[in-house]
């Protein structure tokens, strides 16, 4: 009989915490979630996107095991070198035929997303990317990353982890500013569990991603980093990336002029990078058009540029982690790093021009740091009474080239000194870092990442004064026709007569200087037939109208930011 009331009590039990459960799950869609359901759900975030980053890792170092017969990335140039010419060739080939597969057959462009798409949902799209061309131009990178593409893995890893947070604002249904913060944690976990940095990887979301730090999202998304942080070290330990052989002492003051100077050129060095990129980009589209060569191709034939090019100069396969390394510990000189540094540049114009996938954070390192080399060891050799290590300044090229690339010198200086473990020389990296940064900006649009928007017209530089402009269309703000205070249809008329009018697929990018041209109140707005059909009026939008949407998304913004 007590056995019986004991059962009873337990199925009241478990029926009544269902029941809880799915009262709150239903709450939490329906209002959103509290900020400790917040909180919970940033850490529960962070940890998939922990993992997602550490499988993505293990699944290059796999597909490497499987093509070249090592999973050791830091190895990986040193063992091509004993490779047969044609597998060294082949390998690059093959990878882009199966890149070029899935792209085509899973996104509508062909094109990978990265990083420039993650902030753009920051911006434009409440926190959401795109999911089944993220997932598939994650497994796109992991391809390319893994057959000796030149590129680096942060790109897909931020993006996948996008993925992971969009799905779950999707669930909660989470409002633009839930959704925002949610992939601001997703994104810092994804940084933290791929180099082990966890104060970089807070700092990237922040200034890179979400472009602001707000005091509202700060804290979930150290939690997240610090989640992703620890996943990886459960999985390859306390380690950094790189470790130094010994740490340089800064000759004080006297050698800062010369990192001044160090940041000028690596400035000057991201800022052709980023143009060799851009240039490539266009040159392999203007040849696929002339040549009509199918999309899905586009990757093999990059894959086959890079395999002809690994032939003789293997270090440019993969992330890039040796040779990096060789430049960070000085064994190499300043005619091959330069001659390395050039290659490079080369390797991954061909690998992001040709639509492989990957990003271009670790090439940004693996230049930076040959760069550093080479005009360290020429600085030094000038004044050899007044200098320290010449690799001192290998160490500040890696973070400058970096910096000036990523448009964040924030966090790519925290991320060098986790990713090295050398903090006594914050002085020089410093100094290198805010001279390539500034000079950087002014040569291209911010970074790489705002520029590659610009390039597909979405112009997020400028901020939201600019590009908030472009979100809100003519026909959601005009007053229809049958308005109670719409205008008389024969005024309407008589401004379209003058080619004064709006198309209702506008937007107030183009309808506010219209306003500025035309000195009216309102503007007509119509849809056009084509050929010499008359248009068909639609209702009107007023300036007034147009200026208090406007500002309500400036003042909602502000909010967000300053919250």
């Amino acid at each position: 009989m007590t056995q019986a009331r004991d059962r009873s009590f337990i199925a009241r039990q478990r029926r009544a915490a269902a029941i809880r459960l799915r009262e709150g799950w239903r709450l939490l869609r329906k209002r959103g979630p509290s900020r400790f359901q917040f909180w919970l759900i940033a850490l529960l975030v962070g940890i998939a996107s922990g993992f997602a980053a550490v499988g993505f890792r293990m699944g290059i170092a796999g597909l490497e095991r499987l093509l070249y017969g090592t999973d050791d990335v830091a190895g990986l140039h040193t063992l091509a070198e004993r490779l047969p010419w044609y597998w060294i060739l082949l390998v690059p080939v093959a990878g882009g035929l199966v890149v070029g597969q899935i792209l085509h057959r899973f996104t509508p462009d062909g094109r990978v997303r990265a990083v420039a798409d993650v902030i753009e949902g920051a911006a434009l799209t409440e926190g959401r990317v795109e999911r089944r061309e993220g997932l598939a131009s994650a497994a796109a990178s992991l391809v390319t990353l893994g057959a000796g593409g030149s590129s680096g893995r942060e790109g897909p890893v931020v993006h996948l982890a996008a993925v992971i947070s969009s799905w779950v604002s999707d669930r909660i249904h989470a409002d633009g500013v839930t959704g925002r913060d949610l992939l601001g944690c997703a994104v810092a976990a994804a940084v933290s569990a791929s180099f082990n940095a966890p104060i970089a990887g807070a700092l990237f979301a922040l200034e890179v991603v979400l472009r602001h730090f707000a005091l509202h999202a700060f804290s979930p998304i150290v939690i997240a980093s610090v989640a992703g942080t620890v996943i990886n070290r459960l999985v390859f330990g306390d380690v950094t990336e790189f470790t130094l052989p010994g740490t340089s002492a800064l000759e004080f003051y006297v050698e800062l002029p010369a990192f001044l100077i160090l940041g000028l050129v690596c400035g000057l060095v991201a800022a052709l990078m980023m143009m060799a990129i851009f240039l490539a980009e266009d040159a392999a589209g203007h040849a696929q058009v002339r040549l009509r060569l199918p999309r899905a191709l586009r990757p093999a034939v990059a894959g086959l540029l890079l395999g002809v090019l690994a032939i003789w100069f293997p270090h440019i396969i993969g992330v890039g982690y040796e040779t990096t390394f060789a430049a960070l510990s000085g064994r190499l000189v300043w005619h091959e790093a330069i001659v390395f540094a050039a290659l490079k540049v080369v390797a991954v114009a061909i690998t992001v021009g040709g639509r492989m996938g990957g990003g271009v954070f670790s090439p940004s390192l693996m230049v930076g740091a040959l760069t550093g080399l080479a005009f360290g060891q020429i600085a030094t050799s000038l004044v050899p009474d007044y200098s320290g290590a010449y690799t001192l300044y290998a160490l500040a090229g890696t973070g400058a080239v970096a910096a000036a690339v990523l448009g964040a010198p924030i966090s790519t200086t925290l991320i060098v000194f986790e990713l090295t473990g050398d903090w006594q020389t914050g002085l020089a990296v410093m100094v290198a870092v805010s001279t390539s940064t500034a000079l950087g900006a002014r040569l291209v649009k911010r970074s790489f990442f705002l520029t590659q928007l610009m390039r597909r017209g979405i112009r997020l530089v400028a901020g939201p004064q600019d590009y908030l402009l472009g979100m809100f269309r003519v026909s959601r703000l005009m007053r229809p026709r049958d308005h109670e205070r719409a205008p008389s249809e024969e005024h309407c008329w008589s401004l379209i007569e003058q080619g004064l009018y709006l198309d209702a697929s506008a937007t107030l990018e183009t309808a506010m200087p219209a306003f500025d041209r035309a000195g009216v109140p309102f503007l007509p707005v119509v849809t056009l037939s084509g050929g010499e059909a008359p248009p068909e009026l639609l209702g009107a939008l007023y300036h007034v109208d147009a200026l208090k949407a406007y500002n309500r998304a400036l003042a909602a913004v502000s909010k967000e930011e300053h919250g």
